[in-house]
């Protein structure tokens, strides 16, 4: 979810019966792994971590049906590869196997509104949205993974891990809050944003007798931010925030069967704007500063807890233009 905040500059509401598109890149690489929030650095020394590449590409189309209210629609498309270790009968990694996903993702499409006039908010403002995701995404993806077992490597076609699937397989909802206030030519701004996912399992069978963890559970998602930006020099102004996203351990809504990786990560988050006319180029690099691989609904049914891989930072670059 973006800010909708334009500037340090200017302001921050859009004109009636306009348009904007934003193309959104995300990359991140995922390999620290974690239990509650302890780190597993025996991953790394005997070369047994779980590694993620995911790229993911946004395309958002906004139209503005007046300085208060917006209609936008996100069209994204998934890029990852997960590679896994090898190991032998005496669990030594003797090897690694690497499966791929590389599709169009789940799409969305929201409606936002400024609760206070813009014009007589040009200070300080919040609003309010309500989206729909669409299960456009694949979520029983497969591809060719490898493993030891029987004495030498077998090779078999089974769907990727959930951590690499396109889409969820469900249907949901949005709802997201944003504001921001001015401080002489600064900004701060906080945002929020929790996806629904109501449907408990999506079918994609991923092997075993647990009934708890057999198929893909499709989970809610969280995310919040909150900061300050200012002007840096000219057409470049900067910021620095803080940044808190996750999967809860349960679903605000419907049943918590099904396998997930539950846990959060707390960021530090400084980016760059590059404003010129009416496009601007942005960059972020959230930085984690905490990470807790949480417990599930199977962990604590079958009295464990599981493990997760972490990302120590991700890239986010951003382009808009305005119509």
């Amino acid at each position: 979810m973006d800010v909708p905040v334009t500037g340090t500059e200017g302001s921050p509401y859009a004109k009636a019966k306009s348009w904007q598109t934003d193309l959104n890149y995300r990359h991140q690489m995922s390999h620290r792994h974690f239990v509650g929030s302890e780190e597993q650095t025996d991953r790394a020394a005997d070369s047994s971590e779980v590694v993620n590449h995911i790229n993911l590409l946004d395309l958002t189309v906004r139209y503005n049906i007046s300085p208060r209210m917006s209609l936008s629609a996100g069209i994204p498309w998934f890029i990852a590869s997960r590679s896994n270790p090898i190991r032998d009968s005496t669990r030594t990694v003797i090897g690694r196997s690497v499966t791929h996903a590389d599709s169009p993702s789940d799409t969305g499409l929201t409606f936002r509104r400024w609760m206070r006039n813009p014009d007589s908010c040009k200070n300080g403002n919040f609003s309010l949205g309500f989206g729909i995701k669409a299960p456009t995404g694949v979520s029983d993806h497969q591809d060719v993974r490898t493993t030891f077992a029987n004495g030498r490597l077998v090779s078999a076609t089974v769907p990727v891990d959930q951590s690499i699937q396109p889409g969820d397989g469900g249907w949901g909802f949005t709802l997201e809050a944003t504001g921001f206030r001015r401080f002489g030519r600064s900004v701060g701004y906080a945002s929020g944003s929790y996806l629904f996912n109501p449907q408990q399992e999506n079918g994609t069978d991923r092997g075993g007798n647990d009934p708890n963890t057999r198929f893909y559970s499709i989970p809610d998602q969280y995310l919040a931010r909150i900061g300050v930006a200012m002007p840096v020099w000219k057409f470049i102004s900067g910021s620095i925030g803080g940044r808190l996203e996750g999967v809860p351990s349960g679903d605000a809504f419907g049943g918590n069967r099904g396998f997930r990786r539950p846990g959060y990560a707390i960021s530090v988050e400084p980016g760059l704007v590059f404003r010129h006319g009416r496009s601007a180029l942005s960059v972020d690099v959230p930085v984690a500063l905490y990470r807790n691989r949480t417990r599930s609904f199977a962990d604590r049914a079958n009295g464990g807890h599981g493990d997760a891989a972490f990302a120590d930072y991700f890239l986010i670059f951003g382009f808009s233009r305005l119509f």
